[in-house]
């Protein structure tokens, strides 16, 4: 007799299968697409092949594109009838096969490619999650509709072209190029994409002889090793760790600026935010590790076999979380692979006694739950059933479902099939119920990690508390950071003996500087790392007003992140420091307010913006950039552009 869980699973998998099995199937597409920065439009011709096994309607999205032509084999269509002016084209098709449509359109995207301008220079990108790919190129906004993309890019000359698959050619003529890239493999459109921009590129291959592209700005060349540190080491684990080989012919990422997240997995082209490009400094604050396994991960789980709706989404962001922390712990560790899950399981019981938490199958879950409560799953699951049991499930799945599209229950019966028990308490306890097993998480990382155990056990705030003598003792970077956090006051020189991690917690939490540790604290200026001179500086300036100059003519020339948060800092705090005048002022403010410009990244104008409120300083020029800034397709600088606005007139009132 079956398990409950599995005759269960296949009931549903029956079930959806009967509700959502396709008559149509668009099996191929050839598309030419000019892109004409200029004018921020975009034009083409797609030639879709698909199958109708019976009388059916296809149903093709186009958003506000303009069809100009459209034909079916031989039959061709009024373009100018209502039917093609609305979002959706319908057409009545009779069952056949290797039907040939042909169409051309125009757009004026107004989401889901984007073009920017960086000085005299074109940068143009596209992100189809969430966006709808059918703004720039009519196609499929259901996730269920794979097709084989083949993209023909005309683009003006000079620019890198980056689209899926594997560029076959390019050629040059009258100022223009055209970049063929083929694919071999179906995939859903919103993993459609392109990006344009003045790029050189470095490259290396993988163990199994996969191309990886490495995409760069000019001058950028000497980020490019701490930016894609451990891509190659990463994609081989990844191989190597899920089983199955990866399934696309090479591997691209490319920097785009003001990108919309951290990073995107569209198939075989990863496109991620120039935030992460870093120097070796900025790789000690926030690198690209992380986004980088994640977005490759994707590329099984996601791309190579894609979730049905909403309510299986952690099929994909849960998987690429487990796998990109999997990838870390054989970088930096084991003790760093269970910090931050005991990291996650803290902030996914938080959001849980905040009332905001949700099962995973809850389509209007949050990241946190999708992402987090995802890998915990897959390494709770893995817990119980065991290394061999998991990979095999794992590799099953991939090797059943690829190129298609998978349920919950897809997954789980792989799991219990070679098992051989029923996981419906499982199912029910981790997956289905709303409440995250925080409990049940925390004793799991208790067997399995001592270090997480060491960093629980501590608390300062306790009467017995012995948190200035456990500052002494060999105890782990994160266990001194939770100390330092709890009691700046008990800091003394030896603490800055410590590692970079523990000294950046000095600069965070040690805001009273005693003047017994102001010499150490004066060496935090000199750290390779751009948050810990950022708070130093400030703390300094702000605890020592007779050392201001000293202070600011030693970070003259520190820049940091591409927010420029340092350089920010040190502007305001000289315009702040009357006394100081090695510098013209008004020359400084003017630069303070350039920032604001839309020429500059997101994160550096929010950051020019808010200090510029701060300091009250908000000019003209200021106030017509955070107007221009309201309309911008960054939903977090607009946002922080309306607040501000908001504030800025209530000020005046």
């Amino acid at each position: 007799m079956k398990h409950l869980l599995i005759s269960f699973l296949f009931f549903i998998a029956s079930f959806s299968f009967a509700q959502n099995s396709r008559t149509i199937d668009f099996t191929k597409a050839k598309a030419k697409v000019l892109i004409l920065p200029s004018q921020q439009k975009v034009s083409g011709t797609i030639n879709y092949t698909f199958n109708a096994v019976q009388n059916d309607t296809i149903k093709i999205d186009k958003r506000d594109s303009e069809i100009t032509y459209f034909r079916i084999n031989n039959v061709e269509w009024d373009v100018d009838s209502d039917q093609f002016k609305k979002e959706k084209i319908l057409i009545p098709i009779e069952a056949s096969v290797d039907y040939q449509l042909e169409m051309t359109y125009k757009a004026s995207p107004k989401k889901a490619m984007y073009f920017l301008k960086q000085g005299d220079d074109w940068n143009i990108w596209t992100q189809g999650q969430g966006k709808y790919t059918s703004n720039w190129l009519p196609s499929f906004d259901d996730v269920n509709e794979k097709v084989e993309f083949d993209l023909t890019i005309s683009a003006t000359e000079g620019y890198e072209v980056i689209a899926n698959g594997k560029l076959k050619e390019k050629k040059c003529v009258a100022g223009f190029c055209e970049w063929k890239y083929d694919m071999k493999k179906p995939m859903s459109s919103y993993l459609v994409a392109l990006a344009i921009g003045k790029y050189k590129k470095q490259l290396e291959t993988s163990k199994s002889g996969i191309s990886l592209e490495y995409y760069y700005y000019p001058e950028d060349s000497l980020k490019v090793e701490p930016t894609y540190r451990y891509s190659k080491e990463m994609f081989d684990f990844l191989e190597e760790e899920i089983g199955f080989a990866y399934p696309w012919q090479n591997y691209k990422q490319v920097p785009v600026h003001d990108f919309l997240y951290a990073g995107m997995e569209n198939t075989s082209l990863t496109i991620f935010s120039d935030a992460y490009v870093i120097d070796s400094i900025g790789f000690n604050d926030k690198n690209y590790v992380n986004v980088n396994a994640h977005e490759l991960a994707h590329q099984w789980f996601g791309d190579l076999v894609t979730a049905k709706s909403g309510e299986h989404h952690w099929l994909q962001e849960g998987f690429a979380t487990y796998y990109a922390l999997l990838a870390e712990r054989h970088i930096f560790g084991k003790d760093y692979f269970y910090f931050k899950l005991y990291e996650s399981a803290y902030n996914l019981g938080r959001q849980d006694i905040s009332g905001e938490g949700t099962s995973l199958l809850n389509p209007k879950s949050s990241s946190l739950t999708f992402y987090q409560r995802g890998a915990w799953v897959l390494h709770a699951l893995r817990s119980i059933v065991g290394d061999e049991v998991f990979r095999e499930a794992v590799v099953n799945y991939l090797e059943k479902h690829q190129f298609a599209n998978v349920e919950t229950s897809d997954f789980m019966v792989e799991v219990e099939r070679l098992y051989g028990r029923s996981l419906t308490d499982f199912v029910s306890f981790w997956i289905m119920q709303k409440e995250f097993p925080y409990d049940q998480a925390f004793e799991l990382l208790k067997k399995q990690s001592p270090y997480v155990n060491e960093y629980m056990m501590i608390d300062c705030k306790v009467k017995t508390s012995k948190c200035a003598e456990q500052l002494k003792y060999n105890i782990s970077d994160d266990a001194k950071v939770k100390i330092i956090s709890q009691t700046p006051e008990i800091v003394t020189s030896d603490t800055f003996k410590n590692s970079l991690k523990v000294r950046q917690a000095i600069s965070k939490y040690v805001i009273k500087i005693p003047k017994a540790i102001k010499e150490d604290y004066e060496t935090l200026l000199e750290d390779k790392s751009y948050l810990t001179i950022e708070n130093a500086l400030y703390n300094l300036w702000t605890n020592f007003p007779e050392d201001r100059a000293t202070y600011l003519s030693k970070t003259r020339n520190i820049v940091g992140f591409n927010d420029n948060n340092v350089r920010l800092l040190w502007l305001v705090l000289n315009l702040n420091t009357p006394f100081y005048q090695a510098d013209n002022k008004q020359g400084l403010y003017e630069e303070l307010v350039s920032y604001t410009d839309k020429s500059y990244n997101a994160d550096l104008r929010i950051n020019a913006f808010r200090y510029l409120d701060l300091i009250k300083s908000c000019n003209d020029k200021c106030l017509s950039n955070l107007e221009q800034a309201k309309s911008h397709h960054n939903w977090r600088l607009v946002k922080f552009a309306k607040q501000m606005s908001e504030q800025v007139q209530q000020n005046k009132k």
